[in-house]
């Protein structure tokens, strides 16, 4: 071997070690498809705002992340649904749906006890809000320590996906700190694996229309990546089913996407349902599911 060749193949061997090493350094959050909606993917995971145009041609609309609660398994856990809100004022508008439990899944609902923050400013680092009043640095009757934490992450995550980066949020009353719900400090995201849901359904969104060959995509965390599917009728019959391979599992939810065949099934109302894979053969809780209502035309 010449010198020349030696050094070629020890230059290969340099560059595979570092590409190894920026996949090691890589982000861990999680990141979807992008949504039917209209959205693109951040660096933080969540969807960053795209702006939709009106018909008269100007843009008035964005995609935004807004994070409810489903139950699951595990307890209630984060569900996520893209929603357009006011290009103008994009965490406003977010926050509006998420404290008001404005939800498209009749399945999801929000731990807020009604109103909303009096102010947001998502482009601060830590971000700050600002409460409506005082009843809210405690919690309400009713409302347990494991709901508020829920509570609290609900925001956090809401906010950092519209902020495009896990910022701190900072909860203010009158200007001045102030506890959420009885929790003190800044406010940061719990792990992911933690507080989410370990399936959450992207695409078909609920209410959608689909015929022929639909995508299919979201996000889960499902024993050796594999996401099963399945489409039931109105009486629970599966009538056909299938699964995804997401990009990975165990750490965080990662994306899966796959395409569902509809052509041979009658017109009409049905369900998709997204699901962990359950390898206890049902000695366990059970799976995560996350469904959404469709028509089949």
């Amino acid at each position: 071997m010449t010198a020349r060749t030696r050094l070629a193949a020890l230059l290969s061997v340099a560059a595979v070690g570092l590409a190894a090493l920026a996949g090691c350094g890589s982000d861990t959050k999680a990141e979807d498809p992008t949504p039917a909606s209209g959205s693109t993917k951040d660096a933080g995971g969540s969807a960053t705002p795209e702006p939709s145009e009106s018909s008269s041609g100007t843009t008035d609309t964005v995609a935004v992340a807004v994070y409810f609660v489903g139950d699951t398994p595990q307890g209630p856990r984060l569900y996520r649904e893209f929603r357009q809100v006011a290009a103008d004022d994009p965490a406003a508008g977010a926050l509006a749906l998420m404290t008001a439990g404005d939800t498209l899944d009749p399945d999801y609902r929000t731990l807020y006890p009604g109103g909303s923050f009096a102010g947001v400013v998502a482009d601060a680092d830590p971000i700050v809000v600002s409460l409506p009043d005082e009843t809210w640095t405690t919690a309400p009757d009713g409302m347990s320590q494991d709901d508020a934490r829920l509570a609290a992450q609900q925001l956090v995550y809401t906010l950092q996906g519209i902020a495009g980066s896990r910022t701190s949020v900072e909860v203010q009353l009158d200007g001045a700190p102030a506890d959420l719900f009885g929790l003190g400090g800044e406010l940061a995201n719990e792990p992911e694996i933690d507080v989410r849901a370990l399936v959450n359904v992207t695409s078909p969104e609920e209410g959608a229309s689909v015929s022929g060959t639909f995508t299919a995509s979201g996000v889960s965390s499902s024993f050796e990546a594999t996401t099963p599917w399945e489409i039931r009728s109105a009486d629970g019959t599966v009538v056909t089913k299938g699964f995804a391979t997401a990009e990975g599992w165990m750490d965080k939810l990662y994306p899966w996407e796959t395409e569902v065949d509809v052509s041979d099934l009658e017109p009409g109302q049905y369900t998709f349902v997204a699901m962990t894979d359950d390898p206890s053969d049902g000695e366990g809780a059970g799976p995560t599911e996350d469904s959404k209502t469709i028509t089949v035309g």
